[in-house]
């Protein structure tokens, strides 16, 4: 797989095959030159080389470089047992230390090559993130605890600014209702969801410190360990492990606990045994309330509280439909193992949409707008076959069924017009579909938009066709109807099933659980009830669950009435489908940070610079203002340059210190602000870009209006240079 595809260097696999094969080749010199944090070499995400993704050609050489190495060791062997000279059999076993020593040198620098350039990446830009405050552990004064982070003053400007661009883009845009729902949910809310229950992962132990482990991440961070990193792994072996890491989400506690003991998989830390996998349930558990009687969980997700309020939010949109919820709020998941910074934590944001649909009707009027959209996708045939993401038009991928309806390939489209304006590389996002073992049951199609960043592909955003699951289950539940009408024109004559529970009979058989059972037998979908009417028609008698009582009840024939009638309908009643997306912020902000940042060269040459190109649209600081030099007058200027800009609310920061303009400069460009103002005359000034360091001049009461232009996207800096003059001085030294 292909980490950070770019236009690299030659393939390592072509080299390292040329060098397999040629028993002559010097395999002392490394392959590429990895980048040191101190390389004067410019440092990019997309420049980083990654290993061919097919590794079958790099498998065959090495399995004839062995075959080289076995055939001199038979010669060895050969000239021991025939009596050779000496000096004949020591130049063979040099020989054969030699080839053993070749293979060795290459496998490693072939294997360390890709992993010290994206872990030099890495390493610089986390650096680069926690001294510069952009986020940072929380608590590190106590030591920090895992999977908790804090943004500081630039983070928090980057996240208020995704936002608010999100409320723009989807809240705004398609008209949605905005809510915003307590973190603390009753526990019944959560059982309802199913959460209680199923919200689990499995987790192992080491045996004697107790240190627990996600079960199903040690087996995949073995798999990718083996296929990547053991050269030696047969094609067959190597075809096991790409079989289980495809079905990793659909193995049971027991065939993972089997997997980790076939493969001697033990603590990562300390190498002791591990237990057997046992599912753990990632909710924060409470109270609410003093007494402790009335459980509660933090929210593992923000969707339940629009669920639970469809009935009041679908009586605010005048009873129509479709109509769309969204909410952002705080989630909290009690991860296993944390790992990864802000990719996996225990408390994130997120940004969730539910769009009610009529489950006939799942068309959308403004799909034309983004059917011509052409992006990666990856369709689960295509990953059942082994095949690479695919380029598709939207619209297409509708009209071949690839994607289930026409509103799940709008939100598609809107979620990928999302994120490549807030800066996230088109080339490094894709959308993959779920595989089978993947979908709940319930679910008509789900697809996530994945982002590559250097700890691979990750999901970042989850579009789903929920179909009409959650809020069936919160009406089972609650016994409150959470349905929508759609009236006729004309009454129409319609088989109705009729379910009429005998309150009497069921009143002796269930005493005080009557009203939860016959509530749960009147909210039965027609296949169930139809299928009752003849077990009971022709047993007697059924066992009938009622999640509400967690359990199964014997319903006999005398307790309830189930028949079809024909009626005159004035309306039509249903349950609507929802579409969901939902956008995890920190994961997305994450890849920004990797996408945007690159290092270059200073000036001088002796340093390599650090940079964030975030578009203005997310910038934390849209604009500095530097007088050239220390000046009454210039700092008079900045002052009301900083005015004007405040007015404009544009967030600018001021630097009057006498440091060197490029060491300020810099200092900005390390923070990712689009635009630097330059004071070096009382009328006019200058406006730097970042990214193509270009400057223009403008007078000084032009400045807002200029950099609000472009930072609100009404132009781009291109539009800007035909507007101004290009302005070119030695007086304003670069860095």
């Amino acid at each position: 797989m292909h980490l950070l595809p770019t236009s690299s260097p030659p393939s390592l696999v072509r080299l390292l095959v040329s060098a397999l094969i040629s028993p002559s080749s010097s395999l002392l010199r490394p392959l590429q030159p990895p980048i040191s944090l101190l390389s004067r070499r410019p440092l990019t995400a997309s420049t980083l080389p990654m290993p061919d993704g097919d590794d079958s050609l790099l498998r065959k050489a090495l399995a004839d470089k062995l075959a080289t190495i076995q055939a001199q060791a038979n010669a060895v062997r050969q000239l021991k047992a025939s009596g050779a000279p000496k000096s004949d059999i020591d130049a063979a076993v040099q020989s054969l230390n030699a080839l053993k020593l070749d293979k060795a040198s290459l496998e490693t620098q072939f294997l360390q090559s890709a992993t010290n350039n994206r872990d030099a990446f890495r390493q610089a830009l986390v650096n680069t993130l926690e001294r510069r405050l952009f986020y940072m552990p929380s608590f590190k004064i106590y030591r920090g605890v895992a999977g908790l982070y804090d943004y500081g003053p630039p983070g928090c400007a980057v996240k208020s600014n995704v936002l608010a661009f999100w409320r723009q883009h989807f809240v705004l845009e398609e008209n949605m209702l905005e809510v915003d729902c307590p973190c603390v949910t009753p526990e019944i809310v959560l059982k309802a969801s199913g959460h209680v229950e199923k919200f689990t992962d499995l987790m192992v132990k080491d045996e004697k410190t107790g240190t627990c482990y996600r079960a199903d991440h040690l087996l995949k961070d073995y798999c990718k360990d083996k296929l990547e990193k053991d050269l030696t792994i047969t094609a067959e072996k190597a075809a096991e492990l790409k079989h289980v890491l495809a079905l990793l989400d659909d193995l049971s506690a027991e065939k993972l606990g089997a997997k980790i003991k076939e493969y001697g998989i033990t603590a990562p830390d300390t190498k002791n045994h591990l237990s057997d996998p046992y599912p753990f349930n990632l909710m924060f558990q409470t109270s609410i309330g003093p007494s402790g009687l009335s459980p509660g969980y933090m929210r593992p997700e923000t969707a339940q509280g629009i669920f639970v309020n469809f009935k009041d939010l679908y009586y605010y949109n005048g009873n129509k439909l479709p109509f769309a919820a969204a909410q952002i709020g705080q989630a909290f998941r009690n991860e296993i193992s944390p790992r990864q910074g802000l990719l996996r934590v225990r408390e994130f944001t997120l940004a969730e949409i539910e769009h009610f649909v009529d489950p006939q009707d799942k068309s959308h009027p403004k799909f034309s707008e983004i059917a011509s959209l052409e992006f990666l996708m990856f369709p689960r045939e295509g990953q059942m076959s082994g095949q690479s993401a695919e380029r598709l038009q939207i619209g297409e991928a509708v009209a071949r069924g690839i994607v289930n309806n026409e509103t799940l390939g709008y939100f598609i489209g809107r979620v990928y017009l999302f994120l490549t304006r807030l800066g996230i590389d088109k080339e490094r996002l894709r959308f993959r579909q779920h595989l089978a073992n993947e979908m709940a049951h319930y679910a008509a199609d789900c697809w996530d938009a994945e982002i590559e960043c250097s700890y691979g592909w990750i999901e970042c955003v989850g579009i789903a066709d929920r179909s009409a699951y959650d809020l069936c289950a919160h009406s089972d539940k609650s016994g409150v109807a959470l349905v929508a009408q759609e009236k006729y024109s004309e009454p129409r004559e319609v088989e109705k099933l009729v379910i009429a529970p005998v309150k009497k009979e069921l009143g002796l058989a269930f005493k005080g659980n009557q009203k939860m059972v016959t509530e749960a037998l009147e909210v039965m979908d027609e296949k169930v009830a139809l299928q009752m009417k003849a077990d009971l028609e022709s047993k007697g008698e059924v066992e009938f669950y009622i999640c509400s009582l967690g359990k199964n009840v014997t319903v006999k024939k005398n307790m309830v009435s189930i028949s079809k009638e024909k009626k005159k309908e004035h309306q039509r009643v249903f349950t609507p489908s929802v579409i969901e997306p939902s956008f995890g912020i920190g994961r997305i902000i994450y890849c920004l940070f990797e996408h945007a940042f690159y290092t270059r060269p200073s000036k001088a040459g002796d340093e390599q610079l650090n940079v964030f190109r975030f578009p203005p649209l997310v910038a934390p600081i849209k604009c500095t203002v530097f007088p050239l030099v220390q000046n009454q007058q210039y700092e008079e200027v900045a002052k009301f340059i900083s005015k004007s800009l405040t007015a404009a609310g544009i967030s600018h920061k001021i630097d009057i210190t006498g440091t060197s303009i490029g060491k300020r400069y810099a200092r900005t460009d390390e923070l990712g602000v689009p635009f630097a103002v330059t004071v070096d005359s009382t009328s006019s000034v200058t406006i730097r870009e970042r990214d193509s360091k270009d400057q223009i001049r403008v007078n000084v009461e032009n400045v807002a209006a200029v950099v609000k232009e472009v930072t609100d996207g009404q132009s781009t800096w291109d539009d800007i240079l035909k507007a101004y003059p290009l302005h070119s001085s030695g007086s304003v030294d670069e860095e």
